[in-house]
């Protein structure tokens, strides 16, 4: 059920995102354009592995392996934003969200099954937040 709510959430991110950056296109040029959508995109498939992330956490003795493939799989993601912005806001996030994803690697790696994902998912929002602005 808590999973639903969270897909739910991020739906309605994702179309909040698409909207901001269609309306940025009335209003800027197509550059702008350009990246404004890549970076709603790749926020998007951001929030898709938080979610997966979330969820391998708390399947984690199932398949521990599904984390570092969430993890990987953000980690790609914000390879690609920060490949295309030169803005100072949108990098920060991607800096502040790659620290999160460290932060929960590490503990991974030092045997914490069900490590706190919470900041990487704020650090995701923050990041769908700076992508929309």
């Amino acid at each position: 059920m808590a999973a639903s709510r969270r897909r739910s959430r991020l739906t309605a991110v994702a179309a909040a995102l698409a909207t901001a950056a269609l309306t940025a296109g009335l209003t800027t040029g197509c550059d702008a354009v350009t990246k404004a959508l890549d970076c709603v995109q790749t926020a998007d498939s951001i929030a898709d592995s938080v979610t997966d992330l979330q969820q391998a956490v708390e399947n984690a003795g199932d398949d521990p392996t599904q984390a570092d493939a969430s993890l990987d799989s953000i980690e790609k993601n914000l390879d690609k934003i920060g490949d295309k912005t030169d803005d100072a806001d949108v990098n920060k996030a991607v800096d502040d969200l790659s620290k999160a994803v460290d932060n929960v690697r590490t503990a991974i790696a030092n045997g914490d099954h069900a490590p706190d994902v919470s900041p990487v998912t704020d650090a995701a929002g923050e990041l769908t937040k700076v992508c929309t602005s």
